[in-house]
C-alpha cells in the first residue's frame, strides 16, 4: 500500500500501519512528534522541499525504511527522529541542516556512510551511536565539537576526517571503535574528552597537527594496538632546519628540553605508553599532559626560533644581491661594501613574534 501524506494536521487523518512509502505534500514544514513511529511496513520516503524540521522520535522504530530522500530547507532532525531504523543504508543531508539530534540515528546498523553538510553546527549525544556498519564518516568544518558518545560502538568504523575548524572531541565519541586504525587531528582541536578513544584496540597512529590543551583521564586506554603519537607538521618543520644546516645547534637544545617527548632524527613524537602514564586517572600532578604539552611548546618555538633566523638571513641576502644588481659597475664594486641588515623595525617585528 502506498500513501501520500499531504497534511496531517489539516485533513486529521491517522497515518495507516501498513504505509510502505510517504511523500510529503509542499504545504508540510514539520514532521510531528512520533507521527510515523512503529510503521513497521515503511520503506521510501522522500521529504518535501518546504519542510524545516523532523520532529522528536517522527520515524523511531520504522525497522524496514532504507531510504531518505532530503531537500533543502530542512533545518533540524529532532531527537531520536529515526532511531533504531535498523534496515537505513544511506541519507544525504541538504546544505540547510544545522543541528541533528541527540540519538537521531542510533542504532542505525545498516547504515554504511555519513558525510554531513557544510553548514552543520551541532551533532547530538548518542546521534550515531550503535551504527554498526558505518564505515566512513567526514565530519564538516563549521562544526566545533564532536558531541558526547556520538559514534560509541561503531565498531566497522575505519575511516575518519576531522577538518580544521574541531575544537572539541567529546566524552567517549568514539569509545570502542575497533575498527578504526588511524585519527589525524586538526590544528585547531583544543580538547580531547574522557574515554574518546578508549578501546579502539586497532587504533596505531595518533597525529597532532597543533598543540592540543587539554586530553580527559583515560582518553586512550585499552588501545593495545597504539605504538606512538606522531607530530607530522613540527616534524617537518625540524627536517627544514636540519637541511638547511642547523643540525648541531638544534639537536642538543631540542634533546635537553624535550622531557617525555621522543626524538628520532627529525621525527618528534610521544610514545603510547608516556601518553597513557600522562592521561591515567592514576598520573601524578608531575607527570601529566601538562607536563608534555610544556615541552612541545618549548620545541615548537626553539623550531620558530631557527625558521626565523633562516627567514632574515635569506632577507639580508635578498637585499644584498638587491644593492649589488642596482650598481652602475657590478663588475668592479666591493662587495663586502653592500652587505646589509634587516631593517631596523622589521627586527623588532621578529623580536616581538619570538617573545
Amino acid at each position: 500500500m502506498t500513501v501520500s501524506i499531504f497534511s496531517i494536521q489539516e485533513t486529521g487523518r491517522e497515518v495507516p500501519i501498513d504505509v510502505t512509502h510517504v511523500r510529503l505534500h509542499s504545504s508540510v514544514t514539520e514532521v510531528e512528534y512520533e507521527t510515523f513511529r512503529h510503521c513497521t511496513q515503511l520503506r521510501e520516503v522522500v521529504l518535501n522541499e518546504g519542510l524545516q524540521r523532523i520532529r522528536e522520535g517522527a520515524f523511531w522504530g520504522c525497522d524496514r525504511l532504507t531510504k531518505v530522500v532530503s531537500n533543502e530547507g530542512l533545518q533540524m532532525i529532532g531527537d531520536m527522529a529515526f532511531f533504531h531504523c535498523s534496515a537505513l543504508e544511506s541519507i544525504t543531508f541538504p546544505s540547510t541542516l544545522t543541528e541533528i539530534g541527540m540519538n537521531s540515528f542510533g542504532s542505525c546498523s545498516s547504515l554504511k556512510e555519513l558525510v554531513p553538510n557544510e553548514g552543520l553546527k551541532k551533532i547530538g549525544t548518542k546521534a550515531f551511536h550503535h551504527c554498526s556498519s558505518l564505515l566512513s564518516i567526514t565530519l564538516p568544518s563549521t562544526l566545533t565539537d564532536t558531541g558526547i558518545t556520538v559514534f560509541a560502538h561503531c565498531i566497522n568504523l575505519k575511516q575518519v576526517l576531522l577538518k580544521e575548524g574541531l575544537q572539541t572531541i567529546d566524552l567517549c565519541a568514539f569509545y570502542e571503535c575497533e575498527s578504526l586504525e588511524r585519527i589525524s587531528l586538526p590544528s585547531t582541536l583544543d580538547e580531547i574528552g574522557y574515554f574518546a578513544f578508549r578501546g579502539c584496540t586497532n587504533l596505531r597512529v595518533v597525529e597532532f597537527h597543533g598543540i592540543v590543551q587539554k586530553i580527559g583521564e583515560d582518553a586512550f586506554t585499552r588501545c593495545q594496538s597504539l605504538e606512538k603519537f606522531t607530530t607530522p607538521s613540527l616534524s617537518s618543520r625540524l627536517e627544514n632546519i636540519i637541511q638547511t644546516g642547523h643540525w648541531s645547534e638544534v639537536e642538543d637544545k631540542i634533546d635537553e628540553i624535550r622531557g617525555l617527548v621522543q626524538r628520532r632524527g627529525s621525527e618528534i613524537f610521544i610514545s603510547a605508553a608516556d601518553m597513557s602514564l600522562a592521561t591515567s586517572t592514576l598520573a601524578t600532578s608531575d607527570n601529566n599532559w601538562d607536563t608534555i604539552k610544556a615541552s612541545l611548546d618549548q620545541i615548537t618555538s626553539w623550531i620558530r626560533y631557527y625558521e626565523i633566523k633562516e627567514a632574515t638571513t635569506t632577507l639580508e641576502l635578498a637585499l644584498w644581491k638587491f644593492k649589488i644588481n642596482q650598481a652602475d659597475d657590478a663588475d668592479d664594486i666591493n662587495r663586502g661594501a653592500c652587505c646589509i641588515d634587516v631593517p631596523g623595525p622589521v627586527k623588532g617585528t621578529i623580536l616581538q613574534y619570538l617573545g
